[in-house]
Formats: structure tokens, C-alpha cells, sequence
């Protein structure tokens, strides 16, 4: 993975991002997440909200020989969790299916990490779906904490997810 690229994300990589999504959702999700939610996920409605994300900022891409394979959202604040002690959050991390366990995953979480650490920021925490045991393996080999859990709700269902806490300041 030496010719991997980690860079800011471009309008034109918004197809290949929503495409990712599908593919990611369908399978690591499949068997979590209910069955007709996954099957009715829209490519057009996936394409107009990551348009909104990419006018906000902290979203980048992982570009492998001129193709986008993985991104990463993120947030300088806890928007998202406010009843943590926490400054950042790290909001989506999403590689190809077939690419993953090639490092992918770890160079754009080390991105985001040294982004945070240059902002002076001190505790990040990530949010994930409590039965998705192989992103739970990674984010506790990436030194995560686990820091509790809570309800996530998408078309009427909830489902649990779990939270780690990464100290920045003790990661290299």
C-alpha cells in the first residue's frame, strides 16, 4: 500500500464515496441492520447527503491507483456526544470490502489522529454498531477504551453501539 494517497475529498469523489457506503452497509451490516432497510438503501439519497458532508469539512478519501477505496468522517467538537468527556469525534471509517485488512483502515484512522492531534485536541471517541464485531477488533487494536454505549435508530429500528475513548496525547 505504498502508492496509497490519503488526501481531502473532492466533489468528484462523492460517487465513489456513496458507493462505498452501499457496498459497506450491505455487507458488514447484513444480518445487524434490518434486511428491508439495507435492500431500500438509494445511491441518489446517499450522493446528496455526503454532498452536505463535503461542504462541511473534515471528510477524506483513500485513493489507490487513481481509485478511491475508503474514507473517513470526522469532527473537531462532540456534537455527537455530549454527555462525554470528549473534544473530537471520529464519525465514519469505510474501506472497500474487498480491500479490507490491507492497512487502508489504519492509515486514514492515523490521519485523523495526527488532523486532531495539530488542532491541540486530547479525546477522540468513535461510535460502533455493538454487533459489528470485526470494526469493534479494530478500533480496540487501534487502542480504543471502551468509554459505554447507546441507542442508534435508523427507520424505526434501534440497535446498540458501543463507544471508545483514544487519549491522544498517549498515541504515537
Amino acid at each position: 500500500m505504498d502508492n496509497l494517497i490519503i488526501r481531502n475529498i473532492e466533489i468528484d469523489d462523492i460517487e465513489s464515496v456513496a458507493n462505498i457506503i452501499l457496498e459497506g452497509w450491505k455487507t458488514a451490516y447484513k444480518g445487524i441492520i434490518d434486511d428491508s432497510y439495507l435492500n431500500s438503501m438509494n445511491k441518489d439519497e446517499i450522493i446528496k447527503k455526503r454532498k452536505k458532508d463535503y461542504k462541511e469539512g473534515y471528510f477524506i478519501v483513500a485513493e489507490l491507483n487513481k481509485e478511491i477505496v475508503g474514507f473517513s468522517r470526522f469532527y473537531d467538537n462532540n456534537q455527537y456526544s455530549p454527555n462525554y468527556s470528549v473534544d473530537c469525534e471520529l464519525m465514519a471509517i469505510y474501506v472497500k470490502p474487498e480491500l479490507k485488512y490491507q492497512g487502508i483502515g489504519t492509515k486514514m484512522f492515523n490521519y485523523v489522529v495526527n488532523d486532531f492531534k495539530k488542532m491541540n485536541k486530547k479525546k477522540m471517541i468513535i461510535w460502533c454498531l455493538k454487533d459489528n464485531y470485526p470494526s469493534r477488533k479494530f478500533y480496540e487494536r487501534m487502542g480504543g477504551i471502551f468509554i459505554g454505549e447507546k441507542e442508534f435508530i435508523k427507520a424505526g429500528n434501534s440497535y446498540p453501539e458501543v463507544g471508545y475513548l483514544y487519549n491522544l496525547d498517549e498515541m504515537e
